[in-house]
């Protein structure tokens, strides 16, 4: 039962654990596709587009504050179920009861897409480099490049949940947030079937830009402290993903 201000009490990892086997056994029963997110230790993401996802959502003040939750909720288990699909997000997340959320993209524009094509021409070589995130920093700065780029922001992103928390960016969002993070870690390409674009426009031939003109060697991926100087994000020791915690960040005002 809730409490006087209409919160369900406290429910135990453990018991939600649980709870979402029972959840998870349920919906398969039914014929359910069931795509739980699971994290293998502490780190959520670890490779150049599940890192990109996260980052770009962390240096947004609109999300600062409701974050931390999420990781915490993202970590133990409970996104219970994850599907990504053109211009939307579904997820089940197990709190005091199971909770619907639903994430939904707006799709880059026509001429957003062309443009990164464009600027980015030449400059990747085959497709597993791109999946892999095997490019040149500044073919990393141009999808990751702020309200340009491949990645949404605020005013790009749709949020709801069917917990009784009034905020837009309750903990089960925000767990939904970092599963997609974890998601596109094993399939990048994702990513583009979320703005229904396809990935293979990006290896057009042609004479790069100034800014992708150098490649790295094919065996070299990304290093995290180029994508900490793209986004603005000082990285520390021993912090999740070399990101610095948010109470030691700068204040901002929120985006009116």
């Amino acid at each position: 039962m809730p409490d006087y201000w209409g919160w369900r009490p406290y429910v135990s990892v453990a018991e939600r654990r649980a709870r979402a086997a029972r959840e998870m056994e349920k919906r398969r029963k039914q014929g359910h596709p069931v795509s739980p997110v699971i994290i293998q230790g502490r780190a959520i993401v670890k490779t150049f587009w599940g890192k990109a996802w996260c980052e770009n959502l962390e240096r947004y003040s609109d999300f600062a504050n409701r974050l931390p939750r999420g990781r915490t909720y993202v970590r133990n288990g409970s996104v219970i179920d994850l599907q990504i699909s053109e211009g939307a997000i579904q997820g089940l997340v197990s709190g005091s009861r199971i909770y619907k959320v639903s994430v939904k993209v707006t799709p880059v524009t026509k001429a957003r897409w062309k443009s990164i094509c464009h600027d980015c021409a030449g400059a990747i070589d085959s497709l597993v480099e791109l999946l892999q995130g095997r490019f040149s920093k500044g073919v990393m700065e141009r999808i990751c490049r702020q309200n340009t780029g491949l990645f949404p922001s605020p005013k790009e992103i749709h949020l709801s949940c069917s917990c009784p928390d009034w905020a837009d960016m309750c903990k089960h969002v925000a767990a939904v947030l970092y599963g997609i993070g974890a998601r596109l870690d094993e399939h990048p390409e994702l990513l583009f079937r979320l703005h229904a674009i396809k990935e293979e426009e990006l290896i057009a031939k042609g004479a790069p830009l100034p800014l992708t003109k150098q490649r790295p060697a094919r065996s070299k991926l990304l290093a995290s402290d180029d994508l900490s100087d793209i986004f603005g994000l000082e990285m520390v020791p021993g912090t999740d993903r070399g990101v610095k915690p948010l109470n030691q960040r700068r204040k901002t005002p929120l985006r009116e």
